[in-house]
């Protein structure tokens, strides 16, 4: 067993290697891939393949700066600390908010998504006694395992990530002897706004790697792991989302009008057993990134509270467990409440856009960060170094561009309170300090 390594944070470097890139496939693969592929055939036909390979070019220019931009941290914070330490304060608080924000709002969205999913095999889960019950004991029980340590966390997302990829590996591997050739014969172009729309789709099912870096706090050698986990990561991810899109093609006639793509397909070939596995893979997938959310979110908080932005409070760590309980709590309460509510569904419109500001915000780091000698060296270099993190940041932009007035309007409402949350922890500090004079 390897020695405990204890942090000036208070927590325990518990993550390995293979666990981060675990948990990096973990925090990309959810619930899209069940039901993106009907939706980006609907939009292409066959051409959706091209797509789906576009879209991982321009996601891994992304990811190289992230790589190099981790490679010099090694405290909690993923997109929160690289901001604020290159931007200042304020952009980091910035950062740190909305990226906590779509954590809470994505688990809302996922943990209702769960109990629907659940209500195939058991209807009588959608029932509102039931389904609080689900609910409130799907949170509790994820709470409780990050509360009581890092590595149990771990082991739990190791399991799950196995449990998500089996399935869908299995779907490619058995699927593609089954698959038709005709299918691949494209009936027309599709038009340029089609191809952009499923970009879109595409881009947001391979995001969701920077949930990963947030708890580098508690990884073992961080600088040297993060970039070999994200990249290894996206090595896995890459190939499985175009195999699944090409049996889904190859075997299933009338793809772009099924609700349940890769659950039809499989009951082609593989019949109701096929259309089983499926759907209890849709269900660990989803638990899976529920406990990466709640792994992430919370430690969004914990390096605010230890600059100084949020209250102390936040900060603490468990006595025996070492892990940011506190903020543990807090961060499930309020997915907790989110979910119940049912009020998720306006504000899981901002999360798109908000997690491209996150990006944005690392891209640019990258040269910044270069030209700076007061910040540890990269201990991985991005190929092209700023012309990736411009090429990057050219494709966020564009992204950004596609974004509607509402979701915009949404986006700047969350940063307006913000920057309330920001000025009124600046006040009361300033307060505090004048009654200790």
């Amino acid at each position: 067993m390897p020695a405990i390594d204890r942090t000036d944070e208070g927590l325990i470097r518990g993550i390995g290697r293979g666990s981060l890139v675990a948990l990096f496939i973990n925090s990309v693969i959810g619930a899209g891939i069940f039901g993106l592929p009907s939706r980006v055939h609907e939009l292409l036909g066959p051409y959706a393949l091209l797509a789906y390979l576009a879209c991982a070019a321009l996601v891994v220019l992304i990811v190289l700066c992230f790589a190099e931009v981790g490679s010099r941290f090694e405290r909690t914070g993923g997109p929160y600390l690289y901001a604020r330490a290159t931007f200042g304060p304020v952009v980091g608080f910035q950062v740190g908010w909305l990226v906590w924000l779509t954590r809470v709002t994505a688990f809302a969205a996922l943990c209702n998504l769960l109990v629907e999913y659940l209500a195939h095999f058991w209807p009588a889960a959608l029932s509102p006694l039931w389904r609080t019950m689900l609910v409130i004991g799907a949170v509790g029980l994820i709470a409780a395992v990050n509360i009581r340590g890092v590595r149990p966390a771990a082991f739990v997302a190791n399991a799950f990530t196995i449990g998500k990829l089996v399935p869908l590996v299995l779907f490619v591997a058995v699927g593609l002897f089954f698959i038709d050739p005709a299918a691949y014969a494209p009936k027309a172009t599709p038009a340029r706004a089609d191809f952009s729309a499923a970009m879109l789709l595409l881009v947001f099912a391979f995001t969701g790697f920077e949930t990963a870096t947030v708890p580098v706090g508690e990884v073992r050698d961080p600088r040297r792991n993060l970039p070999f986990a994200v990249l290894a990561a996206m090595a896995v991810i890459v190939p499985v989302y175009i195999g699944v899109q090409a049996v889904c093609i190859g075997t299933l006639p009338g793809l772009a009008d099924s609700s349940r793509p890769l659950a039809d397909a499989a009951a082609r070939f593989a019949g109701s057993f096929g259309a089983a596995a499926i759907a209890v893979g849709a269900l660990v997938s989803i638990a899976g990134t529920l406990n990466g959310l709640v792994l992430a979110a919370p430690r969004i908080l914990f390096a605010m509270a230890e600059q100084g932005q949020l209250p102390r409070a936040l900060a603490s760590t468990h006595a025996r467990f070492h892990t940011p309980h506190v903020a543990i709590a807090v961060s499930s309460a309020c997915m907790l409440a989110l979910t119940l509510s049912g009020s998720f569904l306006s504000a899981v419109a901002i999360s798109t856009l908000t997690r491209l500001l996150a990006y944005a915000a690392t891209c640019a780091a990258l040269p910044v960060l270069r030209r700076r000698d007061d910040i540890a060296p990269a201990l991985f270099r991005a190929p092209g170094g700023a012309l990736t993190a411009a090429v990057a940041l050219a494709v966020i932009a564009w992204l950004l561009a596609q974004g509607s007035a509402q979701e915009a309007r949404d986006v700047a409402i969350a940063m307006a309170l913000g920057f309330v949350l920001l000025f009124s922890m600046r006040r009361t500090r300033a307060a505090a300090g004048e009654a200790g004079r």
